[in-house]
C-alpha cells in the first residue's frame, strides 16, 4: 500500500472513533452497536461481550441507569495496516465521567486505558470494529459503568 491509501485510512479510522464516541457520550450508545461486526469482542477490565447484540445490550443497560455524563477523550491515535481491508488501531482514552445531569463537578480522568482495536472494512466501504480491548492503566474516583459491579 501506498502513502496515500495509509493516509486515507489513518483519515477514516480516526473520524470512525470519533464519531463512535460522539454518539455515546451525546447519544448515550443509541447507535454503538452499528460500529460493531456482527461477532465483534469488546473486552474491558471488568467484563467482555461478544457480538454487536450484546455490545449494543451494554450501551441500553448504561442509559436505563439514569442520567450520566461522560466525555471518552482520545489522544496519541496510531494505525498499522494489516492489509487493504483490515487495520490495528492504538489510542488512549480518558474516561470523564459521572451520574446526574449537567453542569456537574470537574474532577480529574475517571480512567486512563491503552486501546486496541482491531477493523475490517466491509464491502461497501465502511469501517467497523471486531474487537475493542480496554488495557486500564489508571483509575479512580467515581467508578465506571459495569453491571458485573453494579449489581454488587
Amino acid at each position: 500500500m501506498d502513502s496515500q491509501d495509509r493516509m486515507r485510512a489513518r483519515h477514516e479510522l480516526e473520524a470512525l472513533l470519533a464519531d463512535y464516541w460522539h454518539d455515546v457520550d451525546t447519544n448515550w450508545g443509541r447507535n454503538a452497536g452499528d460500529y460493531y461486526t456482527d461477532d465483534a469482542l469488546f473486552e474491558s477490565t471488568y467484563a467482555s461481550y461478544k457480538g454487536k447484540a450484546k455490545i449494543q445490550q451494554f450501551y441500553q443497560y448504561r442509559l436505563d441507569r439514569g442520567p450520566r455524563v461522560a466525555v471518552h477523550a482520545v489522544t496519541n491515535f496510531r494505525v498499522v495496516l494489516d492489509g487493504p481491508d483490515r487495520a490495528t488501531c492504538n489510542w488512549y482514552l480518558l474516561l470523564f465521567a459521572a451520574d446526574g445531569k449537567p453542569i456537574l463537578p470537574t474532577n480529574p480522568p475517571i480512567q486512563i486505558a491503552h486501546m486496541t482495536d482491531r477493523c475490517v472494512r466491509q464491502p461497501d466501504g465502511r469501517w467497523l470494529y471486531e474487537y475493542r480491548k480496554f488495557e486500564t492503566w489508571f483509575e479512580g474516583g467515581v467508578p465506571t459503568t459495569n453491571p458485573n459491579l453494579d449489581d454488587k
